[in-house]
């Protein structure tokens, strides 16, 4: 795969109380014509993060509207989601939009944990409601640390999740360090998930979290791009037959840091979608979301013909 950026098409001016800086973790939804939804998660003068929007046209893509309100405040003290809220993935489903997400909570012995958590928007996106005060992915004895980022697709009724599991966290050159990687699960319904830890994507040499899983199916093969951090972040990418075992091929991922700007020092939070006959990606470069949203094509007649 060979993508071409667009270059980074939005950075926060914090002329909004809801996102001051960062536009991190981009989901997509795509709208009539050329337009494109999509959900950001901005941060505050305390830097916790809400989940907004912005919307641009694919020919104007610089020239973006940015949501007056988040969808939703944070969650009230002592939930799950008081300190964050960061997008995971988002679902149409009838005339609502699902928009699931992780909810953060800020720790004392480790510096946060969080929890997944589902918001539903019955306009198209620009509000929403919380389906439950409580995360939809808690803690279990097999996952007792972290579960968030959730990315989910239905298929023949089953609803399919690949999602981030913490593993432990560590001391290490004086700070506690996360350690997490990427699981699947099932659903009938979209809320109450059959987690039985599968591991979809585990971790590579020198690396400590493999997160936000983005997961497409093509008529061949299912596809998956991540954050994989070891030094920094960089952008993965693995395929399957099933979406069950993968085959990481982080080598033919197509995107890396550029030589200098806005994306030089890190890539992360993939999200990519097709519209109009072409596939795209939204990611982000430095200071997780700080430095702002950038945007980048598939090359032309890649994507089309299945081969890499």
């Amino acid at each position: 795969m060979r993508w071409k950026k667009l270059g980074r098409i939005f950075v926060p001016d914090g002329s909004a109380a809801w996102m001051r800086t960062h536009a991190a973790s981009p989901i997509p939804l795509p709208l009539e014509g050329d337009r494109i939804r999509v959900f950001v998660s901005g941060r505050d003068d305390e830097s916790r993060a809400r989940i907004g929007s912005i919307e641009f046209h694919l020919a104007r893509p610089h020239d973006v509207a940015v949501s007056a309100e988040p969808l939703a405040e944070l969650g009230e003290p002592g939930t799950f989601d008081e300190n964050g809220m960061v997008g995971g993935c988002a679902l149409v489903v009838g005339a609502k939009v699902y928009i699931y997400y992780s909810g953060f909570q800020r720790g004392q012995t480790v510096p946060f944990w969080f929890f997944g958590g589902l918001l539903v928007s019955d306009d198209g996106g620009q509000t929403a409601r919380r389906a439950s005060r409580a995360p939809i992915l808690d803690r279990t004895d097999a996952e007792p640390i972290i579960v968030g980022a959730p990315w989910i697709l239905r298929e023949r009724g089953v609803w399919r999740m690949w999602y981030t599991s913490g593993v432990r966290w560590a001391r290490e050159r004086d700070e506690m360090r996360h350690y997490y990687h990427v699981k699947y699960a099932e659903s009938d319904d979209g809320v109450f998930w059959r987690r039985e830890g599968r591991i979809a994507i585990d971790f590579g040499p020198d690396e400590y979290a493999i997160g936000r899983p983005c997961v497409v199916r093509d008529p061949d093969r299912y596809r998956m791009w991540y954050s994989r951090r070891g030094a920094s972040y960089r952008i993965g990418y693995a395929e399957s037959d099933d979406g069950l075992t993968w085959n990481r091929r982080d080598d033919r991922v197509g995107i890396d840091v550029s030589p200098d700007g806005w994306d030089a020092d890190m890539i992360e939070y993939a999200a990519v979608f097709d519209h109009a006959g072409k596939r795209w990606m939204l990611y982000n470069g430095n200071g997780y979301g700080r430095s702002g949203l950038g945007l980048a094509v598939l090359e032309e007649g890649v994507h089309r013909s299945g081969s890499d």
